[in-house]
């Protein structure tokens, strides 16, 4: 168990878990269940359930609970401060624009990447998927670029710990085999992942580098399985990714130049 400094709070803690509890598949949640969620007693969930209702983030019939609008307040100050989603955005437009497939951009966060700007053509998967959506990073190609472009020892921690749960059954889950993917995608410099994330969708990603070189994000383009096989795919639409994150590139390092 890792040793918590004495500056660490708890209760802020406790009470972040309490929001994380719900999701899209548990929007409304009973005092018990956001208890049993948190591992949490049922009078310490009832306190900070009761102290969200009064700050404006949850609400509540009285039996059920659930989020409200205001609480996108708390990511969206991250949002806000980040230039890269606002410059991203027309470079995403344009590229949806020239291949028609969805693309989308994303960070790491912990085991997960999370969705930081995205503009779709159609639904093409069967959960929905905006900004700040997460998917484990091991069965991504946004996340296995972000995951090929970390050191080694951070690397071998992650792969240490994390569990590889089969998403599709082409999803890869040897630790042995995950590792060779990601060196073969930090020598490449992409990553195509064909069906591991959901069966029917193929994703092809790149990094996105600061101005120091050092991979900041990724951007992808999703496609069905019926627009071509994953080389027809590997052919088409990398060049011109390629190209909006290189257009990403120099939009960032300019507006740090104009910064400086």
């Amino acid at each position: 168990m890792t040793e918590r400094s004495s500056d660490f709070v708890q209760s802020l803690e406790r009470g972040l878990a309490v929001i994380r509890a719900f999701d899209a598949d548990h929007a409304e949640l009973t005092l018990s269940e956001v208890a049993r969620s948190t591992g949490l007693t049922r009078a310490a969930a009832r306190r900070f359930l009761l102290t969200l209702v009064e700050l404006g983030y949850m609400r509540t019939d009285g039996r059920l609970f659930g989020l409200r609008p205001r609480i996108l307040e708390l990511g969206y100050a991250y949002l806000s401060s980040l230039s890269l989603p606002e410059v991203a955005q027309p470079h995403l437009e344009d590229l949806v624009a020239e291949v028609h497939e969805s693309c989308s951009v994303s960070l790491l966060d912990g085991n997960d990447i999370v969705y930081v700007a995205r503009v779709p053509t159609k639904r093409i998967m069967t959960v929905a998927i905006s900004v700040g959506t997460r998917f484990p990073a091991y069965a991504t190609s946004m996340g296995r670029v972000l995951l090929a472009s970390r050191p080694t020892d951070w690397l071998d921690e992650y792969l240490g710990s994390v569990e590889l749960r089969p998403l599709t059954p082409r999803t890869i889950t040897d630790r042995a085999k995950l590792r060779t993917t990601l060196n073969r995608v930090r020598s490449q410099g992409f990553a195509l992942v064909d069906q591991e994330l959901e069966e029917g969708l193929r994703s092809l990603a790149v990094p996105i580098h600061d101005s120091g070189g050092a991979v900041i994000a990724a951007i992808n383009l999703s496609a069905r399985t019926s627009r071509g096989s994953s080389e027809a795919i590997r052919r088409e639409l990398l060049p011109p990714l390629q190209a909006a994150a290189r257009q990403i590139e120099n939009d960032l390092k300019s507006g740090h130049a104009a910064e400086a």
